[in-house]
């Protein structure tokens, strides 16, 4: 067994560190996370860590993602060279994740080169949330622990218990996520087709499924420009759908989307997580609910240091 925990961050989501700190009733290890004037990142872990359970929550996100990304590894190596007993990367937001594959001739795999980023760095363990791909567990060569934000997120729907509800798939490559959502809602499940012309912009088709007069509720992983969220939620009300709200684990909301997100009169709330930080965004777009994935990880890393089971918590 390891001694004690120590939870640290960097510069990434110092929020999310700390409530899930509150959580798990410790106080974060003070840690140094500056630029040189030259720009490049300077650690330095600021209390003892040897033979401490460490775990260094730093999601991979915009609208700094290299610099997060290579703040995490710095502080890794930091903790490795001062005789950390274990290392845990928490990875609320995996960035690169939709770089999962070569689409194209000439390309790179950048989500297998991030992970290798993370395991040369000396990583011995990895906690991340609702992965883009989940065959990404496969590229590192520790223990992955991918979890769920459908607890989470049930809690913010429990309202519509009582509505007449669907869940809305954006596209054919959600249906399992849509789907896990519908059993526990137990509700019915519906798609719309997509087509996906560039990256970044994406038509929406129409829906198969029966959505008429009903609450719409449109499942995703991630909001990232926004124009999916909205064509999709178009679709819906042409389609007759009464109410129409989006969920998504990850708000990147990069671009336009904050703007889309407004100007769609269809869209009537997006309920989002605090794996990525959203203090700008709330001041811009009333239509966003934010809940809270700390008490989950909260969990996770007490499970895990005790030696419990991670899965127990999704029974």
């Amino acid at each position: 067994m390891y001694s004690d925990i120590k939870i640290v961050t960097g510069s990434a989501n110092p929020a999310l560190a700390g409530a899930i700190c509150d959580h798990l009733g410790c106080q974060l290890t003070p840690t140094l996370a500056t630029t040189f004037s030259d720009g490049e990142l300077r650690i330095e872990i600021g209390a003892s860590v040897r033979g401490d359970d460490v775990f260094v929550v730093q999601p991979t996100c915009p609208p700094h993602v290299n610099r997060n990304l290579i703040q995490l590894c710095l502080i890794i190596d930091a903790l490795k060279r001062a005789s950390a007993g274990r290392i845990t990367a928490v990875i609320p937001y995996y960035g690169y994740a939709r770089q999962d594959r070569k689409v194209t001739p000439r390309t790179p795999i950048s989500a297998k080169t991030v992970a290798d980023f993370i395991s040369v760095a000396g990583a011995d363990r990895v906690v991340t949330v609702d992965l883009h791909a989940g065959q990404i567990q496969g590229y590192f060569n520790c223990p992955v622990d991918n979890l769920f934000a459908v607890p989470v997120m049930l809690e913010a729907f429990d309202e519509y218990r009582d509505h007449d509800i669907v869940i809305v798939s954006p596209d054919a490559g959600g249906v399992e996520r849509a789907r896990t959502f519908a059993k526990r809602l137990d509700a019915p499940l519906a798609i719309v087709d997509k087509r996906r012309d560039r990256p970044n912009q994406a038509k929406a088709m129409h829906v198969i499924g029966n959505v008429q007069d009903k609450t719409a509720i449109i499942i995703d992983d991630m909001i990232d420009t926004a124009g999916t969220l909205c064509a999709s939620a178009e679709v819906l009300r042409q389609d007759g759908a009464a109410k129409i709200i989006a969920a998504a684990t990850h708000a990147v909301l990069s671009g336009p989307a904050i703007d889309r997100i407004n100007q769609t009169e269809a869209l009537s709330q997006v309920v989002v997580t605090d794996t990525i930080p959203l203090a700008d965004k709330l001041d811009r777009c009333n239509k966003l609910r934010v809940v809270s994935v700390a008490a989950i990880l909260g969990k996770t890393i007490h499970n895990i240091h005790t030696g419990s089971s991670v899965s127990v918590l999704f029974d």
